[in-house]
């Protein structure tokens, strides 16, 4: 197929593919999915080999979110029935980073719902990334807070941060469709401000939410032209209570030609497969490993993953590995430009090779993936990442009677699970 030669040679030069290029994968049949995901898998073992990085979620503080994201679980007015609480303590947030990394989790994703912090709030996470890194040397840790003021960003680096998450979620065009209490340029200004303070730029998008292949396709440019380091691609979680409760719209091929898409124009970028991956690419998530070299260990903030082990089973089994932790996540070229421009995760292996993202030791989109108001929190349904360990939950909610949705997604073949809804258990337990 001349397009996918295409594509793997301009990827393997990290040339992204035009526009209709891109919009191309999206549209190819089902009979040439296979071919769209070997061709991904070239460009993705050029810069990453057969490495997956694992990522860990920490959700610092749950629920009672003031801004209304159509796709949270957390929102404000949001009638779905999920774990609410305020901040963690730092020891507490370090007990639950503990878990993943050793787990093998490198980076460690602390996640608040809300707009965005107060300079308290900064003081508050400044004390447990010092705890946590305290605790498990090398760990990389991703703050995700929400909006972020002028001076933030440097404070959260010099508390030892070494990536800030912000999702842009979808086009421009198409953002103030889903949210009316921030804009579009709110998400892009945070994502600088993190980038301008020298912090890593993880940045993704919610795949899901009815929006067109040119949506899709505008956003994962824009992400590009932000500098992103990591992409976080989120499949929604359609949670009953929220405005989105119905939109049903996702196959696994569909998911997979999404991904390879993003793979194609962020070619030698992080690209992680966050939260709704169950939900959706279901048995298809070995053959999403091909295609993304990043997942999300364990729960997601207020649904539930698979359970950790079978992540790593899943893993060998496709025949990947864990990346280490002595080992770089980015390429040189992008590790050396990202410590260049004065920051990335600069600790362990890294510092060595002029640093960058998933450099060194330690150790995603709910995409989610992601998650809460304006911050991680503003994820779709699902979260930045996983949602700490896996404490006993309820049992799963009934599967939707089994129909067809628009697209022939299937809603009955997977019940959305809510995360710890009416326990009393500690969060993160």
């Amino acid at each position: 197929m001349d397009l996918l030669n295409t594509l793997v040679e301009k990827g393997l030069r990290r040339e992204p593919p035009t526009r209709e290029e891109a919009l191309a994968v999206l549209a190819t049949s089902d009979d040439e999915l296979l071919d769209v995901v070997a061709a991904a898998g070239k460009v993705r073992r050029q810069w990453f080999g057969r490495r997956v990085k694992l990522n860990y979620l920490v959700n610092l503080k749950s629920g009672l979110c003031p801004e209304d994201c159509s796709y949270c679980s957390q929102r404000l007015g949001s009638k779905a029935e999920i774990l609410k609480y305020t901040w963690l303590k730092p020891d507490e947030a370090s007990r639950a980073a503990a878990a993943g990394v050793a787990g093998g989790a490198k980076r460690v994703c602390l996640v608040a719902s809300g707009r965005g912090p107060t300079d308290r709030d900064v003081d508050r996470v400044g004390r447990t990334i010092e705890a946590i890194k305290e605790e498990n040397e090398g760990v990389e840790v991703c703050a995700c807070l929400g909006l972020l003021s002028d001076g933030q960003a440097e404070r959260l680096r010099e508390a030892g941060a070494d990536a800030y998450n912000h999702n842009l979620n979808t086009s421009e065009a198409t953002y103030g469709g889903i949210t009316k209490t921030h804009t579009y340029a709110d998400r892009v200004d945070t994502v600088q401000k993190a980038h301008a303070a020298g912090l890593s730029a993880c940045s993704g998008l919610i795949a899901g939410m009815g929006e067109a292949d040119g949506d899709l396709v505008d956003v994962v440019y824009a992400l590009r032209e932000l500098g992103s380091d990591s992409v976080p691609v989120n499949f929604l979680i359609p949670f009953e209570g929220t405005p989105l409760a119905k939109e049903w719209n996702l196959t696994p091929q569909r998911c997979l030609r999404i991904l390879a898409m993003v793979r194609f124009v962020c070619p030698d970028v992080e690209v992680r497969i966050a939260g709704g991956r169950e939900v959706h690419l279901r048995s298809m998530q070995p053959l999403a490993l091909h295609i993304a070299n990043s997942i999300f260990l364990g729960d997601y903030l207020t649904s539930e993953g698979q359970a950790g082990q079978a992540d790593l089973d899943m893993i060998a089994d496709a025949g990947f590995e864990v990346e280490g932790t002595g080992t770089p996540t980015l390429p040189a070229h992008r590790a050396d430009a990202l410590a260049a421009a004065g920051g990335g995760c600069g600790s362990g292996a890294g510092a060595e090779t002029g640093g960058g993202c998933g450099s060194h030791a330690g150790a995603p989109a709910e995409g989610g993936a992601a998650e809460g108001g304006a911050g991680c929190g503003s994820h779709s349904g699902g979260g930045c990442g996983p949602c700490g360990g896996h404490a006993p939950v309820p049992e799963p909610a009934e599967a939707p009677a089994a129909e067809a949705a628009p697209g022939g997604a299937r809603t009955d073949l997977v019940a959305v699970r809510r995360r710890g809804a009416g326990t009393d258990l500690a969060p993160n337990a």
